[in-house]
């Protein structure tokens, strides 16, 4: 039956015959006070990370801060922007995913390919290393631009983003991502997956956390007794059985994923958000930007081919431009 915008899951619910890609699916539970939301990322992230040719596992974690990404930044409305960047001591030591609202979604990493071995796998720490990660909101003015900060030590986006909303917003918050090469009848391609769950009651006092123990307690001093709101501890061993082939599967409809974590409590899903490859660079933003540099700096920019050529990160565009276009008289 539908309640509301939503569509209440039960036994004969009529699920779709297929999955649908490169969106986002908010849902609800309403008995457990949970809302969340399901990422799917299909053919937009297989042309993000094909465009650049990344190695595997460079690709990998990209793959992931898309799907983070798409899950947080699609708690915006009609208009703004949301951006994932990281910057570490690792082997990819940036990786910058932006997400314009409503459906736009660009991402590039910056590696080091002398550091990435050339057979094997690598470990979680080597790759992302230890730092930080940030989250920028912008929505409307300069005023109402928003950044919070994670830190990054075990090589992972899930723990790093689960300490952020533990640490910064106070919400209980679940997190699992998933990424890889999926290969069906139409050859390879790269996937990405992702499960938010957040405890969100009417009550501040129910959605509190534990604080982390402090390092200057004196000793033998007890710590501050706290219980898990139980719901929450529902919520979260639901949550945890998602596996990561079913994030990634592209034949299972998030409707049914959402169903067969949470049919037992009764689960609402509402319309999904629909997502696409694009970037925001033009021709004129980059002759903008040309003509913010000093004479100097644009002749230092010319090529032996007597261009200036600029590349865009993200989608990896090549523009060439006459200098005498830009000589100041």
């Amino acid at each position: 039956m539908t309640t509301g915008s939503g569509s209440r899951f039960s036994a004969d619910f009529p699920f779709a015959a297929a999955g649908q890609d490169d969106c986002v699916l908010p849902f609800a539970v309403e008995p457990l006070d949970l809302r969340g939301r399901i990422a799917r990322l299909g053919p937009a992230l297989d042309a993000i990370l094909t465009r650049h040719g990344y190695p595997d596992p460079v690709a990998r974690l990209l793959a992931e801060a898309a799907a983070l990404t798409v899950l947080l930044g699609t708690a915006l409305k009609s208009e703004g922007r949301f951006q994932l960047q990281t910057r570490t001591d690792g082997i990819v030591d940036m990786l910058v995913v932006d997400f314009d609202a409503p459906d736009r979604l660009r991402a590039f990493a910056r590696y080091d390919a002398a550091r990435l071995p050339q057979q094997g796998g690598v470990a979680p720490e080597a790759l992302l290393g230890r730092g930080h990660l940030a989250f920028t909101i912008e929505q409307g003015s300069e005023a109402s631009r928003y950044q919070g900060v994670a830190p990054i030590e075990s090589g992972s986006l899930e723990q790093a983003a689960r300490v952020y909303f533990q640490q910064s917003e106070q919400i209980p918050t679940f997190i699992r991502l998933a990424a890889g090469q999926v290969v069906t009848s139409s050859g390879a391609s790269w996937r990405a997956g992702g499960l938010l769950a957040q405890f969100l009651p009417h009550s501040e006092e129910r959605r509190r956390q534990a604080d982390f123990p402090p390092g200057d307690a004196p000793e033998g001093h007890a710590g501050h007794e706290w219980s898990e709101d139980e719901a929450w501890t529902e919520a979260k061993a639901l949550a945890a059985t998602v596996e990561d082939h079913e994030l990634l599967d592209p034949a299972l409809p998030s409707e049914d994923l959402a169903y067969r974590l949470f049919h037992e409590r009764g689960v609402m899903a509402f319309p999904v958000q629909t997502l696409r490859d694009a970037c925001r660079c033009s021709n004129e933003r980059v002759e903008d930007m040309l003509r913010s540099f000093s004479q100097q700096e644009r002749d230092d920019m010319v090529g032996d081919d007597g261009a200036i050529s600029v590349t865009c990160e993200f989608c990896s565009t090549l523009r060439r431009y006459d200098p005498g276009d830009f000589r100041q008289d």
